[in-house]
C-alpha cells in the first residue's frame, strides 16, 4: 500500500479531487494536502512536507503540479512517484503574470466570489463552461480559499521559478496527463514534459479542458489507478 499525497490547483479545496479519493482509496492511504499555508511556492511545499507520510505517490493538478516540482526540489528522495496533471513546468510567461495582476486589481472593486466563478468557469472545456455541477463545485471551493487564500497562491505562482531545467533529473515513475482542450496548459506543455521526464507516461483525456478530475473523472481515475499499480 502506497501513501498517496494529492495537491489541489489555484482557488482548489479538496473537492477538486472528490472522486480521486474515492477511486484511490483501495491502493493506499490518500491525503489531500492544504495549500493555504505559506507565501511561496517553497513556504507551501514546506508546509506540505511537514504534514506528509515519510514517503509518497506526488500528484498534482495545474497549481498542485508547480507545488510538486518544489517538494521534488526540497525533498526527492520522499517522492516514490508523481503525477502532474494538467500543468506545466515553465514559469508564468510575461502575459500570464500581467492578467493574473488584472485580475487581482479587480478583486479591490469587483465582488470576489462572483468574479472569481467566473474565471473558474473559463478553465473548463467549452462545452462544459455552463455546467450547473461544475459551477456549484466551483463555488464551493472559491469560498474555501477566500480571498486571501487565492491573493497569497497568484503571488506565489507568478514568483515561481522555471522547473525545465530539473525535468531530466526525476527519476520517479511519471504520469502527464492533460485535457486535449486545456486552455492554460496546453497539450504542447504536457508533450514537453513527458519528452523530458525519463520513462514518464503521456495521457491526453478527450473533450476535456483545464480541470480533468471535475470535467473527466473516470478517465483520469482510469490513469491513475494505472499509475500506482503499475
Amino acid at each position: 500500500m502506497t501513501p498517496i499525497v494529492l495537491v489541489p490547483g489555484l482557488l482548489c479545496s479538496a473537492e477538486v479531487f472528490g472522486s480521486q479519493v474515492e477511486a484511490l482509496w483501495p491502493y493506499g492511504p490518500v491525503t489531500v494536502a492544504s495549500t493555504l499555508t505559506g507565501k511561496t511556492m517553497g513556504e507551501i511545499a514546506a508546509s506540505i512536507l511537514e504534514n506528509a507520510p515519510p514517503r509518497f505517490a506526488l500528484a498534482g493538478i495545474s497549481m498542485g503540479g508547480y507545488l510538486s516540482f518544489e517538494i521534488l526540489r526540497q525533498a526527492p528522495e520522499r517522492v516514490m512517484k508523481l503525477a502532474l496533471l494538467d500543468t506545466s513546468a515553465r514559469p508564468d510567461t510575461p502575459e500570464q503574470t500581467a492578467n493574473r495582476r488584472a485580475i487581482l486589481a479587480r478583486t479591490e472593486s469587483e465582488d470576489f466570489q462572483t468574479l472569481a466563478a467566473g474565471v473558474a468557469m473559463a478553465i473548463f472545456h467549452p462545452d462544459r463552461q455552463n455546467d450547473q455541477r461544475l459551477r456549484e463545485v466551483s463555488e464551493r471551493m472559491i469560498a474555501a480559499v477566500g480571498l486571501e487564500g487565492f491573493k497569497r497562491q497568484t503571488e506565489a505562482i507568478i514568483e515561481r521559478p522555471d522547473s525545465v531545467p530539473g525535468l531530466a533529473a526525476i527519476q520517479v515513475p511519471t504520469l502527464v496527463l492533460v485535457g486535449d482542450g486545456d486552455a492554460l496548459t496546453p497539450v504542447e506543455r504536457a508533450q514537453e514534459m513527458a519528452l523530458a521526464i525519463p520513462g514518464a507516461r503521456l495521457v491526453i483525456v478527450k473533450d476535456c479542458g483545464h480541470g480533468s478530475t471535475l470535467e473527466q473523472p473516470e478517465a483520469v481515475n482510469r490513469a491513475l489507478i494505472g499509475w500506482i499499480t503499475g
